[in-house]
């Protein structure tokens, strides 16, 4: 019992630790050591490892033991120990495949390790970006919530002075539904806003295993080096695995072009006969003969070279798509953070600009609450658009490091 209360114990401590917030660099961290994922493809590099091992290693030998020579007609029909060509045998018979066929194995099982490999790796950059992308989703929209209860505020603030505005004849009686109004339409952006938080979280929780996510810190300030980036494209994770099924393959070619040299096997026995007669031993070699390759060989030979340029054929379009990918998400990036620096330094001043006026004027009575309220909107419109286009640009950048730049770099 203080045993399963330790435990429990411990695992409530371990829940209220990864309930605290976390950083960009944290959350990677805990994607990578904790995801099922890649503890799933690490089992399998190993398992692969493991069946390396014996690729190249000889069949094992088979015991022989049995009575030869047994009469069954004649003279001694039934009395063996009257014939001197009945035995009692054992013996061991050992099977040696080709050298050839032996080193396509261990090719074969050396591309087994090297796909596995790959696999661990791209599955480590899946898990990280997953886990990158989902807190850099939390962060900017925590931060949009934060921007949308700030604009909450100020309209509060512009409609404490209704009621004496209104008594003063200087907002008509209808306006004063307006604040309302306003305010009822930012809860339901808040709503969608609390709702893309709560995806975001799932997704965090799905990555991290935290099961109350949130953010700390800021985002990574990363810089994309074009070329770089696209030097590092032929050692990418995908190429790797491209790479390792085409050694696959080639190794399938050898194997199969092996199965025209002959397999051989060795054989030594003793056989026991009557004490008249004397024992014998035997040894002997067996030597298959691959004589109608035509019709067996030469078409699974012809079959796995097929397969084998498939495969090449197959990585020289992953190459092309990972170019593809690249160029696109560049071009988006682009865009992007062109978008984000106008809205920076033209949209947004602009719109504070114009609701600082508006403000005023309607503070001086020149101007109407709804021209001063919708002017705050357009402001809140506005910082809003700044936080998502400034989260895309973070998308990108860390998206196209995780997805493009080598592990060395």
């Amino acid at each position: 019992m203080r045993l399963l209360l330790y435990v429990v114990a411990l695992t409530a401590n371990a829940a209220a630790a990864c309930a605290a917030p976390i950083t960009f660099d944290h959350a990677i961290e805990l994607a990578v050591t904790g995801a099922p994922s890649v503890g799933a493809r690490t089992a399998a590099a190993g398992s692969s490892r493991s069946a390396a091992v014996p690729a190249a290693a000889l069949p094992d030998p088979r015991l022989e033991f049995g009575f030869t020579g047994f009469p069954v007609s004649g003279p001694n029909a039934g009395r063996p120990e009257r014939d001197d060509f009945s035995t009692v045998r054992v013996g061991i018979e050992q099977d040696v495949p080709n050298l050839a066929k032996r080193r396509a194995r261990t090719g074969r099982a050396a591309a087994d390790i090297a796909a596995s490999d790959a696999a661990v790796i791209a599955e480590v950059r899946t898990v990280k970006l997953g886990a990158a992308l989902a807190w850099v989703d939390l962060y900017y929209v925590t931060a949009k919530l934060a921007a949308l209860d700030a604009v909450g505020l100020l309209i509060k603030s512009l409609t404490t002075v209704t009621p004496s505005r209104l008594a003063s004849g200087s907002v008509r009686p209808a306006q004063t539904v307006e604040p309302a109004l306003l305010a009822a339409t930012i809860d339901d952006r808040r709503a969608e806003l609390v709702a893309e938080a709560g995806k975001a979280g799932a997704a965090l929780v799905r990555w991290t295993g935290d099961p109350a996510p949130s953010v700390l810190g800021a985002p990574p300030i990363w810089s994309v080096d074009e070329a770089r980036l696209r030097a590092a494209i032929e050692h990418l994770p995908a190429i790797a695995i491209a790479d390792a099924v085409t050694a696959q393959a080639t190794a399938d070619v050898g194997l199969a072009r092996a199965e025209k040299r002959p397999d051989w096997s060795w054989q030594v026995g003793y056989d026991r006969r009557d004490p008249r007669f004397g024992d014998m031993v035997l040894a002997g070699v067996k030597i298959g003969l691959p004589l109608f390759s035509r019709s067996r060989q030469d078409p699974l030979i012809a079959a796995r070279e097929q397969d084998a340029q498939r495969a090449r054929l197959d990585r020289e379009a992953t190459l092309r798509e990972q170019q593809a990918g690249l160029d696109a998400d560049l071009a988006d990036h682009a865009m992007h953070h062109e978008r984000a620096e106008r809205a920076r330094t033209v949209l947004l001043p602009l719109a504070e600009r114009r609701a600082k006026l508006e403000r005023a004027s309607y503070a001086g009575g020149t101007a109407s609450l709804d021209e001063a309220l919708a002017a705050t909107i357009v402001v809140a419109e506005v910082q809003l658009e700044l936080l998502t286009r400034k989260a895309d640009v973070v998308r990108d950048t860390v998206r196209i490091n995780l997805t493009y730049r080598s592990d060395d770099q």
